[in-house]
């Protein structure tokens, strides 16, 4: 069944996500580049990866990855490490020694800016050019600009994440709905027709739109906007992108016409918690749930009393041509720039992320979307049939992703508080909202540079 990190896990490395920053910023790398490095790949040697997942059937599926690239390369043996957070990774990119990686994977995609502005991972480009593989041909769109800033591309996508809608089906059929939502209008009033008001309370929500709920985090929300965030010369653009205002405006809009901030708040914290069998989307209580594609694989294991249904998240009206997409993010893996064995390296991290078979046989284990087109595509994955919708979202070049900053995810945490902020009521006039915070963004990536 589809899996992925725990919530407290993944919390935990986006509140690291400054300290990260810092960290990587106090000392610089001063590693030879990838171009430059001098090992023998064809020689017997051992390089070490090290790596986030922790569950036993992940471990299980890493080794299995491993040995696949050992079998490839009998030369290079590969000791493996895993449960490796973000912290203890960046600490070991520091300090360098024969104990440290050569080969990381993070489950932190906020983290790439630091990373290659550092210097803490090399840029591949010079790699992919020698191996004549074209990156953008390779990943799909939002994977290919997930793992690179400022023109380095010091990061490869190892399996990916795409969000899109689940729904209750039978609950649908009840309200005489007949087809998932596909515009944000179509959306609010199907989450209007399948509330069912309880006293005080609710027997069932339609959708809960709180920034606070199950993976309705701003960035998953404005994903839908295909907002800009950025302008060329790095200034935030959330002050003058509509996009932006109008994923802030329909979610608060969302939130007021099923109850109000308070009212949802109150039946929020009664319902189960996301990782557990009692998520209220599993539970009925809630009849649609913005969520990624691990939670069919959860939400089948709960074994809910309703049929489950699966398509993209819908589009704001004015972008009907591009229902389809959704958000994308996902693991990566890099080359640490302090590494002796970096063309080995190479090897290992250019099997894993760019061999079809190694990718699709990793994804068929891990339950994650596959991180190359080709991969996408392939005849050989195994899935549920409704898991098809989160290989198309991955495949769609309109999917978004958050940009890579210098400071890591920094200004999705200024963005997100502002969102807490807003719909909550304590800040009323949004435009204001948004220049505080585009202001707020701009002296933090100052600061950090």
């Amino acid at each position: 069944m589809p899996t992925r990190i725990p919530e407290v896990v993944r919390k935990a490395a986006f509140a690291l996500t400054a300290s990260t920053a810092l960290l990587l910023s106090t000392t610089a790398c001063t590693g030879q580049s990838a171009s430059e490095a001098s090992d023998d790949a064809s020689k017997e040697q051992t390089i070490t990866f090290w790596h986030a997942w922790s569950a036993p059937n992940e471990v299980k599926a890493v080794q299995s990855l491993v040995a696949g690239f050992e079998k490839a390369h009998p030369n290079i043996h590969v000791n493996v490490v895993g449960n490796m957070t973000d912290d203890k990774i960046n600490q070991a990119l520091r300090a360098g020694g024969s104990k440290a990686p050569d080969v990381i994977s993070s489950f932190t995609t906020n983290n790439v800016g630091k990373f290659c502005s550092s210097g803490a991972l090399v840029d591949l480009n010079p790699l992919f050019k020698k191996a004549h593989i074209d990156p953008g041909a390779t990943f799909p769109k939002a994977m290919n600009e997930y793992t690179q800033y400022d023109l380095n591309r010091c990061a490869a996508p190892l399996l990916g994440d795409a969000y899109g809608l689940y729904y209750n089906k039978t609950a649908f059929a009840k309200a005489g709905i007949q087809t998932p939502p596909k515009t944000w209008s179509e959306f609010e009033a199907d989450a209007k027709k399948l509330t069912i008001a309880q006293g005080d309370t609710y027997k069932q929500l339609g959708f809960m739109p709180d920034y606070h709920g199950w993976e309705t985090t701003t960035e998953h929300y404005m994903g839908q906007f295909s907002p800009t965030y950025f302008d060329k010369s790095g200034k935030s653009t959330i002050a003058a992108d509509p996009a932006v205002a109008d994923a802030f405006s329909l979610q608060k809009k969302l939130v007021d016409d099923l109850g109000g901030f308070r009212k949802l708040e109150k039946f929020r914290a009664g319902l189960g918690d996301e990782w557990g069998p009692k998520h209220p989307f599993q539970t009925g209580q809630v009849a649609m749930q913005l969520d990624g594609e691990w939670r069919l694989g959860m939400a089948l294991e709960a074994k809910p009393d309703f049929e489950i249904g699966v398509a993209p998240l819908p589009v704001p009206d004015d972008q009907t041509a591009q229902y389809g997409k959704g958000y994308i993010t996902g693991t990566i893996a890099g080359i640490a720039a302090t590494s002796k064995k970096q063309n080995a390296a190479w090897e290992l991290l250019k099997y894993m992320t760019t061999d079809t078979g190694a990718v699709v046989a990793f994804s068929n284990a891990i339950h994650n979307v596959p991180s190359t087109l080709a991969a996408l595509k392939s005849p050989d994955l195994k899935y549920d049939p409704r898991f098809k919708t989160f290989l198309d979202i991955a495949a769609n070049p309109n999917s978004t992703t958050s940009p890579a900053s210098v400071n890591g995810g920094v200004y999705l945490t200024t963005i997100q508080q502002l969102g807490y902020d807003y719909e909550s009521g304590k800040v009323t006039d949004l435009q204001t909202g948004l220049q505080k915070a585009a202001s707020q963004i701009d002296t933090d990536i100052a600061q950090a540079k």
